[in-house]
């Protein structure tokens, strides 16, 4: 029997995989139509295109592997109902419930699989392609380190140690270089908004740097001419999308520490807790239409099926969620109620096949 649920486990796990693959080749296809819009915005071409994908594609085989167990999984599943394996297997001796033991053994390899790429591969490859399209566009040379946000805009160097959003900044600090890489000019701003146009600084220690002497004044405001592009720090704005499970941890420890909402952040933390529980629950809903449905259905009526709930599944958690944050819900419910009621479902089906 061992051998028989290595077997069921290895289909579903193949399947899936062929599914989310599929399913990752054609959103692919439409981000890069919809890229080529961009093409030829500054440094951005061909190359930093397909590196775009390759960055954001975990994250999007992290997003679609739920759906893709659940089409991977009925297609699978009903190949082997198709060939009267199934049937074989339970005039075998071996029960419904072992089947669905077998196919839930696959579900646990898939869902570390997912647990692996959410928290360790997709946040940093999706910092770095928002990042990498952000340069390119704009023309400007920006990291992030642990001193916060810096750019070179020729000889001026900028350091920015806050970004509330990308047109308002805070703890500026603004070195310019002579062509000898001499610091000439050195300048600390407590606050910087951008009005369409250009930078307004206020707060402001301002200190030159002579042959013999140095010189400082303070300022309350004063315009900032600088070619630093907003759309560039968009890329260095925290989002809660961009962040592995710890790192929301550690930020709404922050937020609330600060006194500042941290409701968006608290659902993203729970929603990566329960999207790779979610693709355990897909292959519970496959499970009743394989063994409830007849054995003359074709492949295309079964993908079709999963398409169809898949994307139902995934438009009502993402609608569900909004309404979370609009109506202030808590966290932990409004993420959990869209997969705790499809989970609810596919027991009571399961229940209903068992007692068949």
């Amino acid at each position: 029997m061992k051998t028989l649920d290595r077997y069921i486990a290895r289909e579903v796990i193949l399947g899936s995989l062929i599914a989310v693959l599929v399913l990752l080749a054609l959103l692919n296809f439409f981000t890069f139509a919809d890229e080529l819009g961009d093409m030829g915005e500054g440094d951005y071409g061909l190359r930093q295109i397909f590196a775009y994908i390759a960055l954001t594609s975990p994250r999007s085989f992290y997003e679609l592997l739920p759906s893709a167990a659940l089409v991977g999984s009925l297609v699978t599943l009903g190949g082997l109902a198709n060939n009267r394996e199934l049937m074989a297997m339970q005039a075998a001796g071996a029960s419904r419930i072992r089947l669905i033991r077998a196919v839930l053994a696959g579900g646990l390899v898939l869902l570390a699989i997912s647990v692996a790429v959410g928290e360790l591969v997709a946040p940093p490859a999706e910092r770095s392609a928002q990042t990498l399209k952000a340069m390119a566009q704009k023309k400007q040379v920006a990291s992030r380190t642990k001193y916060g946000f810096w750019v070179r805009d020729g000889n001026v160097f900028i350091n920015i140690r806050e970004i509330q959003e990308q047109e308002k900044l805070g703890d500026i600090n603004i070195y310019e270089l002579d062509p000898k890489k001499g610091l000439v000019f050195a300048s600390h701003a407590n606050r910087a908004i951008y009005d369409g146009r250009q930078w307004r600084l206020k707060r402001i220690r301002i200190s030159r740097f002579g042959p013999n002497q140095v010189t400082s004044e303070r300022k309350e405001f004063t315009e900032w001419s600088s070619v630093l592009a907003p759309d560039l720090l968009n890329a260095f704005v925290i989002r809660p999308e961009n962040l592995s499970a710890l790192e929301l941890a550690r930020y709404i420890d922050y937020l609330r520490e600060n006194e500042q909402q941290s409701l968006s952040v608290e659902q993203a933390f729970w929603g990566h807790l329960v999207n790779p529980v979610v693709t355990l629950v897909m292959l519970l809903v496959a499970v009743p239409f394989v063994l409830t449905v007849r054995r003359e259905v074709g492949m295309g009526q079964r993908i079709v099926v999963g398409v169809v709930i898949g994307l139902g599944f995934y438009l009502f958690d993402r609608m569900f969620n909004h309404f979370g944050l609009i109506y202030e819900m808590n966290p932990i419910f409004a993420t959990t109620f869209p997969t705790v009621l499809v989970l609810t479902g596919a027991l009571v089906a399961l229940a209903r096949i068992r007692r068949g």
